[in-house]
């Protein structure tokens, strides 16, 4: 990003004192105006110090970062497991919300990482919500209603002793498993699924098939479908969804019925007919978890 700096008129400047103003940092009388000075360069400044940030004055990178980081409330955007990780006000309310509620995510550090994807899972387990670790408008609402319970505690007593990744995180790091998306949907979920993969444990051993013609000698090769409209080829098992059990149990029989040295299987997965981003995630989630059930 261009450098915003004390004299600097402008749009840039207008959207670095409307987050200022959002945090709660003075402005002076003229507030919002467009121009950095004064009152302006004191708040950044302030905002620099309160962040551990370089406190020149001057908007770089790493201040903008903050700015927008500390910018985002609970409900402003979807959270969930990706790399990379999101970050934010908002993943630190959450944290705070489900340690005090006995769901623990581990030290707040305002970064969506697996230890909390467990925890909002357990959540909305609890609250009779899909647990697809997902944090959407339902969660969000949820949490906020319990907002008397938890806003300004500390842990829960029984919190730390249950900090626990989402899923079998050794899987990903022992078996090599390509995956091919082989339609539109398909491709999205792919796509996802091994950035989830990633995301879950940086050693995790997932890739996507970049070339039909570079086929591994071993390990597992996942053709994934998103339309509906899978077509098993010869040889490849079919693999369709139903619950989270039974689809493990499907997956890991179709590997083991597999032929060769390279196990290949079809998987059909309902994707949204145009990108959505949650139904998108909820596939790419229920996969995950499959393979690190049927191989655990």
């Amino acid at each position: 990003m261009k450098a915003v700096r004390p004299g600097d008129r402008g749009p840039a400047v207008e959207d670095v004192q409307r987050r200022l103003l959002a945090l709660g940092y003075d402005l002076g009388r003229t507030g919002v105006d467009g121009v950095f000075f004064g009152a302006t360069t004191e708040a950044v400044r302030a905002f620099q110090a309160a962040n551990s940030l370089p406190g020149d004055g001057t908007v770089l990178a790493d201040t903008w970062s903050a700015l927008v980081d500390a910018s985002f409330t609970l409900g402003d955007r979807m959270l969930y497991l990706r790399l990379p990780h999101f970050h934010g006000h908002d993943v630190d309310v959450l944290q705070e919300a489900l340690n005090a509620l006995g769901f623990a995510c581990g030290a707040g550090d305002g970064i969506f990482g697996a230890y909390t994807e467990r925890a909002v899972g357990e959540f909305q387990r609890n609250a009779g919500l899909p647990a697809d670790g997902i944090v959407g408008s339902d969660t969000v609402r949820t949490i906020t209603n319990l907002r008397h319970v938890w806003e300004g505690k500390g842990v829960s007593a029984h919190s730390a002793a249950l900090i626990a990744p989402a899923r079998a995180a050794e899987v990903l790091e022992r078996i090599d498993i390509t995956v091919a998306g082989q339609d539109e949907g398909g491709r999205r979920i792919a796509a996802r699924l091994v950035n989830l993969a990633h995301a879950t444990t940086a050693d995790a051993r997932m890739s996507l098939l970049e070339d039909e013609g570079s086929l591994p000698a071993e390990g597992v090769v996942l053709r994934v479908y998103g339309s509906g409209t899978a077509r098993a080829v010869t040889g490849q098992p079919l693999v369709q969804t139903g619950s989270p059990e039974l689809f493990a149990s499907r997956l890991l029989t179709a590997i083991e019925a597999a032929r060769g040295r390279c196990k290949e299987v079809v998987v059909e997965l309902k994707a949204a007919s145009s990108h959505d981003e949650r139904e998108d995630q909820r596939a790419a989630v229920l996969l995950l978890d499959a393979i690190c059930a049927a191989f655990d």
